[in-house]
């Protein structure tokens, strides 16, 4: 069934967009009076009444196969109730609806005797024929995966459409071209040598515009399908992306070709020059029009393939590049930099070596030997060790409940080497081969979240640390990666205190759920760009003066968009009862999951009591730390002003760690 649907949707594919390509190339060719040209005409419309019919049964293959996918069984796709629940019920299935009632017009149209011996009339069938066709396969985009893309998903869907609508006019125009070319270089078709030659230098002026808008809009859809490197080379969706890339680097090359060297010669002498090189050149077209189909086959597959953003990437290499790996190291820096201003002037020395005319080859290998150099420069102080799970992106986010299920875990597996602190001075860390490592330390967040899911699933055999691959569950030991970035970034933030870093936005407030008395339960992210957050984590004996004020300048901070958050740090489920009258509270007390909060936010900050101002887009921007005691609120109202005051927000950070 897998074999069919792809064969299926490679004709489909193929056979819309051949219809495009040949329909403009008669148009962009032109009408003639001359015999050869009139049978070229012919025999492509001949050719396109035949695709016509190949993708509408290549259309009905796609359609059976996409219902029985649906429906999880074979038999679905020939009951005639399944696949009006997929034409009805599906997005697929209301485009597919759509483009096919296009292909039938078209077919129709096609296949219907039109008299066209007037220039106008002639002029509306064509040009009837490319609308008709283009209609039909710009829709392919609403089905496919830029439909999935979020945000902006009109705007993916768009430019898929577009480039589609390239690829129609480019890649189905080279074969019609490439039989024009033939026809003509022959003895018999010098009739039409002068109309092939127009053809194809205006085929060749809109193919490099067309190529351009391939280039746009295909960067352009990489990126919001891959995302990053690791999911270019780590997947399937990207590996598949990479060798339509170099076929179609193969494509470009042989149209450079026949840009540069065939084109120009066609119209020299006939029998010497002109005829060889329009035999030469079509011989160019039609392998740069076979190199085209291999490629819609790869796209073909790729529209059954899950887009690498949303797949785990598989890094294959033993290193990756990063400029972490020159915090503290000066010396790193400085050979980095040099190198780079050296590559840069290679590739200066590159271009100036492809664009003169003189002395052209010296000039390019000596920029190729600069390039060189600089690269060899620049890049190792960057590399640093991979693993194949280094981009894996956890399955797990960055909440609360996960860190306080991480320093469980820690307490329990890992203390006793790295310390409770994590500083690496656990007990039996004397007995390792070589000491544990400091993981509050800054080198701790130069490792992606996948660096250290690695180490704590298969272990560090030269350092004496054991694997826990089988011993935890990966939930936990993702659960184990949460807590250690937040050990990191609460030693980073050791220094924070309660005046704000104006534009520096940096600490992530880990995500937390709570509930207050028997209301429902909400969440911090429910805050995100409406509410700056006060999060206070009191202990109630020393902490009833603090919570007064608070309670005091409810009214002011409601007016400047706070939301007070106090969560007790000890048990929770009487927290409002136990507070009483006095003071009265009128903002959230947490009665349930103040633990898991109390646990995680404790790691970033400890004190007996702690207050956290974060800001709208959810990072901790001041600290307060203190005994409980009231103090001047005044400091953290202005505080919270500066945060009012600032232009240009920061977007919110991401729900998981990398």
């Amino acid at each position: 069934m897998d074999a069919l649907g792809l064969a299926a949707r490679w004709l489909h594919l193929a056979s819309a967009i051949l219809l495009v390509g040949a329909a403009t190339m008669i148009v962009l060719a032109g009408r003639s009076d001359r015999p050869t040209a009139r049978r070229w005409e012919h025999r492509v419309l001949a050719g396109s009444r035949g695709l016509a019919l190949v993708a509408l049964g290549s259309g009905l293959v796609v359609l059976a196969v996409q219902t029985a996918l649906f429906e999880g069984r074979a038999g679905a796709a020939l009951e005639a109730g399944a696949i009006a629940r997929v034409l009805i019920e599906t997005q697929a299935g209301r485009v597919w609806l759509v483009r096919f009632g296009l292909l039938v017009i078209l077919a129709a149209l096609l296949w219907s005797r039109l008299s066209v011996e007037r220039a106008l009339d002639w002029r509306a069938a064509r040009g009837q024929a490319v609308l008709l066709g283009a209609a039909a396969l710009v829709p392919i985009a609403a089905a496919g995966h830029a439909a999935a893309v979020e945000p902006e998903t009109a705007r993916a869907v768009a430019l898929d459409g577009l480039h589609v609508i390239g690829a129609g006019v480019w890649v189905g125009g080279l074969l019609p071209l490439a039989l024009l070319l033939w026809a003509a270089a022959d003895e018999r078709g010098a009739d039409a040598r002068p109309y092939a030659v127009l053809a194809a230098r205006r085929f060749s002026r809109v193919a490099l515009g067309v190529v351009l808008v391939l280039v746009a809009t295909g960067t352009l859809l990489a990126i919001a399908n891959v995302g990053n490197v690791a999911g270019l080379v780590g997947t399937a969706y990207g590996r598949l992306l990479l060798a339509k890339l170099g076929l179609v680097l193969a494509a470009l090359a042989l149209a450079a070709v026949n840009r540069a060297v065939h084109l120009g010669r066609l119209a020299g002498d006939g029998p010497t020059v002109g005829r060889p090189a329009m035999r030469r050149l079509a011989t160019f077209v039609a392998g740069e029009g076979l190199i085209a189909l291999a490629i819609l086959a790869i796209v073909a597959t790729m529209s059954v393939t899950p887009p690498a953003r949303h797949e785990a990437p598989t890094w294959p290499f033993a290193i990756r590049l990063s400029f972490r790996a020159l915090e503290g190291a000066p010396a790193a820096f400085v050979r980095v930099l040099v190198g780079s201003q050296v590559a840069v002037l290679g590739l200066v020395g590159l271009a100036a070596g492809l664009t003169l005319r003189g002395r052209r080859l010296p000039l390019v290998a000596g920029a190729l030997v600069v390039l060189g150099a600089g690269v060899g420069l620049a890049l190792p102080p960057l590399a640093i060790d991979a693993y194949p799970t280094t981009y894996r992106r956890p399955s797990v986010p960055y909440q609360a409940a996960s860190i306080a299920s991480g320093a469980a875990l820690y307490r329990e597996h890992c203390a006793s080497c790295h310390g409770l602190g994590g500083a690496g001075d656990g007990p039996a860390g004397v007995r390792l081969p070589r000491p544990p490592a400091d993981l509050r330390a800054p080198h701790t967040a130069q490792h992606t979240a996948g660096d250290l899911f690695w180490w704590l699933s298969n272990g560090i055999p030269a350092a004496g640390m054991p694997a826990f691959g089988r011993e935890l569950s990966e939930e936990q030991r993702w659960d184990l990666v949460n807590f250690l970035r937040a050990l990191s970034s609460g030693y980073a933030a050791r220094g924070m205190g309660p005046t704000i870093e104006p534009d520096r936005p940096w600490l992530v407030a880990p995500d937390f759920t709570f509930a207050v008395g028997p209301t429902p339960p909400r969440s911090l992210r429910e805050y995100r760009e409406r509410r700056i957050v006060l999060l206070v984590l009191y202990d109630l004996a020393r902490a009833r003066a603090r919570l007064a004020e608070i309670a005091g300048r409810d009214g002011t901070l409601a007016l400047l968009g706070v939301e007070v958050i106090a969560v007790p740090v000890h048990d929770a489920r009487d927290a409002i009862k136990r507070i009483g009258r006095e003071p009265r509270v009128l903002f959230s007390v947490a009665t349930e999951g103040s633990e898991a909060i109390a646990a995680a936010y404790h790691v970033l900050a400890t004190a007996p009591h702690v207050e956290f101002l974060i800001d709208r887009q959810g990072y901790i921007r001041a600290v307060t730390r203190g005994n409980g005691g009231a103090g001047d609120l005044d400091k953290t109202i202005a505080e919270i002003q500066r945060l009012n005051d600032e232009k240009a927000p920061p977007p919110a950070p991401e729900e998981h760690v990398h």
